[in-house]
Parts: structure tokens; sequence; C-alpha cells
């Protein structure tokens, strides 16, 4: 009996453009996108928002407690015809985006109870449809017996300067070296944490786009991903 739905999951380092293939691969089989990332970052901007978090405290029992009340979900962009994260009902899709964020959301992503809770909402969208889901332990956590699993990497100087260029063209001023920092450190934690580490599967696809084009990747991944499905 032929299966009714298809799971592809993309685990990386941070800055490898996971989230680009994953929503380039989506739109040409017709699959849901949920980006797992935004929904760390989702809760990492909910603590920094009410003061439980900061670049030199953490309020984690705070946090803890107010778990229930924090609500994420996704809502297609009408001219981008791509999702954007809501929390609570408000679209925070930029906000999520900047560079304050993304030094502290590791820390979010390392707490056991946030991960639960994340995976257990990432697993119930993901029933009875086809579904590309990226992120750091999806094919090791929340989705094991995925159809396809894909490792992206690439090296942290090159993931630096992708990240870095992207920044700056959104009006987002920054340095290189703070850029190359957060790679590195957000390396480290993702791939040292106690609960659900960054960990290449060993049936997983490794994608190495150090010296790929986006075009070369979506290509290379879209031929082989037709020939299994």
């Amino acid at each position: 009996m032929k299966k009714k739905h298809h799971i592809i999951a993309i685990d990386g380092h941070s800055s490898t453009g996971k989230s680009t293939l994953a929503k380039q691969l989506a739109e040409a089989l017709d699959f849901l996108y949920i980006d797992t990332g935004a929904m760390y970052r989702a809760v990492t901007f909910y603590a920094m928002k009410k003061g439980w978090l900061s670049s030199d405290h953490f309020d984690k029992e705070a946090l803890l407690k107010s778990l229930a009340d924090i609500h994420i979900s996704f809502k297609k962009n009408p001219e981008t015809g791509r999702p954007e994260v809501l929390l609570n009902g408000e679209n925070i899709e930029k906000e999520i985006r900047n560079m304050e964020v993304s030094n502290l959301v590791s820390i979010i992503a390392a707490v056991p109870e946030v991960r639960k809770k994340l995976v257990a909402e990432q697993r119930k969208m993901a029933e009875n449809q086809n579904v590309v889901m990226d992120g750091r332990d999806i094919g090791s956590v929340v989705f094991p017996n995925a159809d396809i699993k894909i490792f992206m990497t690439a090296s942290p100087e090159m993931r630096a300067t992708r990240r870095y260029n992207e920044l700056k063209e959104k009006g987002l001023e920054v340095s290189y070296e703070e850029v190359l920092k957060n790679v590195n450190e957000r390396d480290k934690m993702d791939s040292e944490r106690k609960d659900s580490p960054l960990v290449k599967t060993k049936d997983a696809i490794v994608l190495d786009n150090t010296n790929m084009s986006k075009k070369e990747q979506f290509q290379r991944l879209f031929e082989l991903i037709s020939s299994i499905l």
C-alpha cells in the first residue's frame, strides 16, 4: 500500500541555508514547509520581551511557568506565498531575524521543557500531510523515521559571510567578526547541549554547500528526492 504522506527532514549547522532550501523544496514538491528554527526564535523573542532573557541573564523558571501561554503558528504571506511566524496571533517574522535573537536562541533551544513542547507541536503539524521541516534535530529526534534526511554543512567562514551579507541587505548594522563569532558559538552550543544535540544520523544525505550556489544545491537535491519518493 502506497504511503499517504512523506516527511523530509533537513538538519545542519546554523547559517547553511536550511530554511531557504526547505522552502524551495516544499514549493517545488507542493509540501508544507515548517521552519522549526523560527519556533525557537519565537520563544526567545517572548522571553526577551518579558525581560527574562538577555546576554547576562536568564530567568528559566519564569519562562517555564509561562510555556502554556506561548502559542506559535504560521500564516502564509499572500505576497511572497511563504509562511511567517505568529506569536500569540502577532506576526513577529521580522523581529525574530535580528542578531540579538540569534545570539540568544541557542540558550532557549537547550531547555528540555521548551524542546518537548515544540517537538510535540511539530509532530502535530506534520500529521497526515507531506512536510519539509528543517532544524537541528528533525531527523534524529522529531522524525527519526523520516523518508529522507538531509544534513547541511559549510565552513564557518562561508556561513558567516552569507549571514553577514543577508543582514546587511536588511539594513542591519553588524560586523563580520560579530557574525562569525555567533556562528562558532552556536555550533558549539548546538553540538554540546545535553538534550537533542545537533548530530548527523547515519542515514542522512550530507550536503556541504561551501562552494555551491543555491540553484546548484536545489537542483541536486530535487533530482535526488524525486527519484526516491
